[in-house]
């Protein structure tokens, strides 16, 4: 496997979210604390300024992305700018916003949040482009959305709790089972030492689920028994979600962070805050648009 190098010269404060578009031969993602949504397209940058922070994405068949604000969810206009409100936030936006999120094989975009004030009050949410439906809560972090090639597994995460779940996923979703599960960090721990904390998620097409360790300078890719398989060393600190995409699906495009970041760290990694890139050896499992 080659080592990631940059996708361009551009560094996001907390860049996430990203999603290969095929059409367009584009890739798009969006910067969580900077309020910005971009793509990247013929060699071309396009950055939109948001209202709000974006907590992540979906490409539409309509051509119009929809994005998970902290003030709802909204249809975007890249030849405007323009968004328009799909629905409100489930929750309080003073205290959680939207995070990760990922169309599913059902065709509906599944939805993560994260409390900015009390643990556990998270939740994961489900809109069918009519509603928004509560299908799981009790966590922190919610993260790491990602489905087996055949639609029949859900894998979730919780990253503050260092934990990767896995559920039956069909009419309805089974019970929540441990997949895989990492140390929490002591306070006295040096990073370097340190395995991180699992957050965003794609999954090949041999159905391993390949994890970014915020904080772990490290890609895990694990085995459907949850076993890992490769470990891809990183050149920054804090990997935030990988996505697969290039003609043939064997391009692993990685967002990252700098946001409160320590000087020297950044110092050593110039590359914080860019999406890397990288050729793998096994495609990924193609992300449906959204058609709801």
């Amino acid at each position: 496997m080659n080592t990631p190098t940059p996708l361009n010269h551009h560094r996001a404060l907390l860049g996430e979210s990203p999603v290969w578009c095929a059409r367009e031969r584009a890739l798009w993602w969006v910067d969580i604390p900077g309020r910005e949504l971009l793509r990247w397209v013929n060699e071309r940058l396009t950055r939109w300024s948001l209202p709000a922070e974006p907590g992540c994405l979906a490409l539409h068949e309509d051509g119009h992305p929809r994005l998970a604000r902290r003030d709802g969810l909204f249809r975007f206009d890249p030849a405007t700018g323009e968004s328009t409100l799909l629905a409100p936030p489930p929750y309080d936006p003073g205290r959680q916003r939207f995070n990760d999120g990922k169309v599913g094989p059902d065709g509906a975009w599944w939805i993560g949040t994260l409390s900015d004030a009390r643990e556990n009050e998270a939740a994961l949410y489900r809109w069918d482009g009519r509603s928004l439906q509560r299908m799981g809560e009790d966590v922190a972090v919610s993260n790491g959305l990602a489905w087996s090639p055949d639609g029949g597994t859900m894998y979730w995460s919780d990253t503050k709790a260092h934990r990767v779940f896995k559920l039956a996923f069909g009419e309805r979703l089974g019970a929540r089972e441990v997949f895989a599960e990492w140390p929490v960090r002591d306070t006295n721990q040096a990073l370097s030492a340190y395995a991180g904390r699992p957050d965003g998620a794609a999954v090949d097409a041999e159905g391993c689920y390949w994890t970014a360790m915020f904080e772990g300078q490290q890609l895990l890719r694990l085995s459907p028994a949850g076993e890992v398989l490769q470990r891809l060393e990183l050149p920054v600190r804090c990997a935030t979600m990988p996505c697969f995409g290039g003609a043939d699906l064997r391009t692993l495009f990685i967002t990252t962070a700098r946001s409160g970041r320590p000087a020297d760290e950044l110092a050593a990694q110039p590359w914080a805050g860019a999406v890397l890139t990288v050729r793998v050896e096994v495609p990924g499992a193609a992300v449906p648009v959204l058609r709801v």
